[in-house]
């Protein structure tokens, strides 16, 4: 630690940081634009000026920028001079000549850096009275609106797409008083971080087109801290809500996960949350499919009805679903009769991977720590389409090889320039094993494709030299064996290794190789060995742990009349099994109870279907893939603007019916009750109770608040329903105010902030005053807590692998493969996503397509599971023969086509 003099008053401030990071830790305001916590310091804007003195005796001192200058024990500075302020405010003046008047409709208005900064500058005239610089706006797709006049040059946003997202397709051109910051010619950004450029920006010259769409001020909007529903990596997002619609998502700092990053599906993909043919009342479907809407009560009396007719009732769960959800359903149907709703194969690979984690017999990084790894292998997974946060990570611990030159050489870590002039030639080490090409192939060492089988074979051969005790694999070519062998070499030289492996590839098999590999490395007690597994979806482990058998099992249970009726929970069965025996299922059976917040297919087949809310009006708790428990909060009630609805938590149509059944008062009166009861049964959940406050606290007498303490038009909510202002809906299961009446500053124990909001920073970059330390950890400490950190350790145990020699396959075998947009389930209901979604197609290897005949765009058609298909064809360099890729998750495309054999493709002839 260095003693730094600040206007005459001492700090204690860190040697790894510069003047302007160290200052903003303790509080000290100093404006700035073209530093950023995650981007390092470039000295480009100038706008971070202070005076340094010599000693004690100077009176001149020397104006330097804060950002380019190290904490150094001694250091004597002044942010309040006179010098240094008529500096700054001079800088500004210059960055705003050609910036345009239209604060008024400027999207970043009240949300703005520049605006922030402005004031604190105390610029308020100003003196240039010429033509301005204007330029041409770009098309940047759907989601970000370019206004390229706002631009003060900062370079901000080709720092971080270029050198931190790797992206290629936006850049600066022109020079001097032309510069430009886009892309080449209009087109859509094809990084799937593009997003991030919205917050990074301290102007309006990126914006959020989705919620310009139905825009509103920061301060008219209330806000609930929420966790990202698409992946399994648990991002922390804010999430935004006016009349009754989510108008816009933004990241929110966790240290340990996202940090200041979220990847374009967690910002942009929430519409289906708005959408006005959603479920809103109680149905009941009659034998003549006549549908009879219902009250409240009338839909308990029929679900009590339900039971009292059919005495074995399976509840199916789901893994988008929190758990609360999940467990009233098991309580309600009995834990014999629960089911995870998942398929065999998909269950067998989540039963292994959660297996692991809660014997603790490897590290599991966070995601933050995946950066700080030397070398990864990456087994089985297309990261940027199926965890695109995970890829970003991966990506930046490639580039974390300069810094560690950088130290050697005592070059601080926040200069940017010099880091990315050594990144340019030094870099991590990092190896993928999958079956099809993936956009991280450019950064990789060494890529291999091939079949499952050829994977896990290469992966067995990697294992056995990294320890001769494992079964040699004799089956390999020479090539691949001396391949397998520097492998195995470049990891045991390395300080850290990571093993990067999931369920999206549905095979075992691959996830017992990649415990074989990160055994094998941790045996040798040499180096670190991290382990990482993801999961399709947000709670898949949260579900696990609850436990229940696979949807094929269930559907057997009801063949053999073992069962005699079934409900659906915020599950589509459609999603799973084919097309065929979907509707063969629901033509035999009217005894079915479907509960979701989307008109699935399931849903609309079904006999009494049960609106329930979204993550966004709800409060929950999921289990991420680290096994890491966080609490998301509901942003608003939707009975608040429309009474008529009939709309409930899942939780609470399923107490309710059980409690009425039970004869039994209701016991579950919040969100408290439920986590005790679960808590009580399994004992892994018992942490979950400290995820969060309970809904009684407060501070200082008060709830904390969920819109800012300008918040304003609060009698307009109802307008268009009644004049008359009803008293605003009081959340008896969290912490939080429905208004902006209660507490909305940094403090230590709130772990779950709804908004960064601090008086004079407005911005996203008010997210300083709740940190500790600039860029490091929050006030309050990172929210969530791990399951599995505690548990004992066991054993390792190796698992026995038999070598498959290469067939050449009669038929075609069925693989998945992903697209960031339109795989998981839920956005495929949004329209603002389907412009997104690129058209199916189907994936077969260049030499297949050679031998058939098939041109660039054929149309090809084939028969799987009883439904016939008909898409065109893509065309791929390195996928194995007989292997034929298709868009599994997607609507008509359900999860069992994994594996199934084609026994005939063929073109079709228009």
């Amino acid at each position: 630690m260095a003693r730094i003099y600040v206007d005459g008053k001492a700090y204690c401030m860190s040697e790894s940081d510069n003047l302007l990071q160290a200052c903003l830790s303790f509080g000290l305001n100093i404006p700035y634009f073209c530093w950023h916590p995650i981007l390092g310091s470039l000295g480009a804007c100038r706008q971070c000026a202070v005076t340094q003195y010599n000693s004690t005796s100077d009176n001149q001192g020397r104006l330097i920028m804060s950002c380019m200058t190290p904490v150094v024990d001694g250091t004597i500075i002044s942010i309040n001079d006179d010098t240094s302020k008529q500096f700054r405010r001079s800088i500004i003046e210059l960055l705003l000549i050609n910036h345009p008047h239209d604060c008024p409709v400027c999207e970043e208005g009240g949300n703005c850096h520049l605006q922030d900064m402005t004031v604190m500058t105390g610029h308020n005239f100003r003196n240039y009275r010429f033509s301005k610089r204007t330029h041409k706006n770009q098309y940047l797709g759907s989601f970000i609106k370019h206004e390229m006049n706002r631009c003060i040059g900062c370079y901000r946003c080709v720092r971080y797409y270029k050198d931190y997202a790797d992206g290629t397709d936006l850049d600066v051109y022109g020079s001097n008083n032309n510069i430009y910051f886009g892309r080449m010619e209009d087109g859509v950004l094809e990084n799937e971080h593009s997003g991030n450029l919205i917050e990074i920006c301290p102007t309006g010259v990126f914006t959020d087109k989705t919620h310009s769409e139905k825009y509103n001020r920061k301060w008219d909007m209330q806000y609930a801290p929420g966790i990202c529903q698409n992946c399994s990596v648990g991002c922390n997002i804010s999430i935004g809500e006016r009349y009754g619609e989510i108008r816009r998502i933004e990241n929110r700092y966790h240290e340990n996960i996202n940090h200041y990053l979220i990847c374009d599906l967690g910002r942009f993909g929430y519409s289906h949350t708005n959408l006005r043919n959603r479920p809103k009342k109680p149905v009941l479907s009659t034998i003549k499919n006549n549908l009879n809407i219902l009250s409240f009560n009338q839909s308990i009396e029929f679900g009590i009805n339900f039971f009292q007719r059919y005495k074995n009732v399976i509840g199916v769960g789901s893994v988008r679903s929190s758990i609360e959800n999940n467990f009233a359903l098991q309580e309600l149907v009995g834990k014999e009769n629960f089911s995870s709703g998942m398929l065999d194969k998909e269950e067998s690979c989540v039963k292994l991977i959660l297996n692991t984690l809660k014997n603790n017999q490897l590290y599991i990084p966070s995601l933050k720590e995946i950066e700080s790894y030397d070398t990864i292998l990456i087994l089985g997974e297309d990261l940027t389409q199926t965890s695109p946060r995970v890829a970003l990570a991966v990506r930046q611990a490639m580039k974390n090889k300069s810094k560690y030159l950088a130290q050697l050489h005592g070059i601080p870590q926040w200069n940017a320039s010099a880091l990315s002039q050594i990144a340019e030639n030094y870099k991590n080490s990092l190896y993928i094993i999958n079956t099809h090409e993936t956009k991280l192939d450019d950064i990789a060492d060494w890529c291999y494709f091939s079949s499952i089988d050829q994977q896990v074979n290469f992966a067995s051969a990697i294992a056995h030299e990294l320890d001769n005790t494992l079964p040699h694999i004799s089956c390999l070519d020479s090539n691949l064996i001396e391949k397998a062998s520097i492998i195995a070499k470049e990891i045991m030289l390395s300080k850290k290794v990571l093993i990067i492996s999931g369920s999206h590839s549905f095979s075992e098999s691959i996830i017992k190789a990649s415990i074989n590999i990160a055994i094998s490395i941790n045996r040798k007690n040499i180096n670190h060995v991290g382990l990482t597994f993801l999961t399709s979806s947000s709670n898949t482990l949260g579900l696990a742990l609850i436990g229940g058998f696979s949807i094929e099992t269930a559907l057997k249970k009801l063949k053999k009349k073992e069962a005699d009726a079934i409900i659906f929970m915020e599950y589509d069965l459609y999603r799973y099994i084919s097309k065929h025996d979907c509707d063969s299922f629901f033509k035999k059976n009217n005894n079915i109870i479907a509960i979701d917040h989307q008109y699935t297919k399931t849903y609309k087949n079904s006999g009494l279907s049960l609106p329930s809310l979204n993550f966004t009006e709800s409060s929950g708790t999921i289990v991420n893939f680290e096994g890491r428990a966080q609490r998301f909060f509901q942003v608003y009630d939707p009975m608040f603007y429309n009474k008529k609805n009939c709309l409930y938590v899942s939780w609470k149509w399923l107490h309710f019916i059980k409690s009425k059944i039970d004869k039994k008062e209701i016991s579950w009166l919040n969100l408290d009750d439920v986590i005790s009861e679960y808590s009580n049964k399994y004992p892994i959940f018992k942490k979950i109770k400290t995820v969060g406050p309970s809904s009684s606290f407060r501070i200082n007498g008060q709830k904390i608040a969920r819109s800012p303490h300008r918040s304003s038009g609060r009698t307009a909510l109802r307008a268009n329903i009644n004049v008359h202002e009803p008293s605003q809906p009081k959340d008896i299961d969290t912490m939080f105010s429905f208004s902006m009446e209660g507490y909305n500053q940094p403090n230590e124990s709130i772990s779950h902030i709804p908004f960064v909001w601090f008086p004079g920073w407005n911005s996203p970059q008010a997210l300083n005053k709740f940190q500790k330390e600039i860029g490091r950890k929050l006030i309050s400490g990172d929210s969530g807590i791990h399951l599995f950190k505690d548990n004992k350790k066991v054993l390792d145990v190796y698992f026995n692998f038999f070598p498959k020699n290469f067939i050449k396959e009669k038929y075609w075998y069925v693989i998945p493969y992903y697209h960031i947009f339109g795989n998981e389930e839920l956005t495929q209901y949004s329209s603002v996503i389907k412009k997104n979604i690129p058209l199916e197609y189907v994936l077969i290897s260049e030499i297949d397509g050679l031998e058939l005949g098939f041109k660039k765009n054929s149309i090809v058609e084939f028969n799987c599971l009883n439904q016939d298909f008909r898409l065109t064809i893509r065309l791929s360099k390195y996928l194995t023969q007989k292997q034929i890729g298709l868009p599994i998750g997607r609507k008509g495309f359900p999860i069992s086509l994994i594996g199934e054999k084609i026994k005939c493709l063929r073109e079709f002839i228009r």
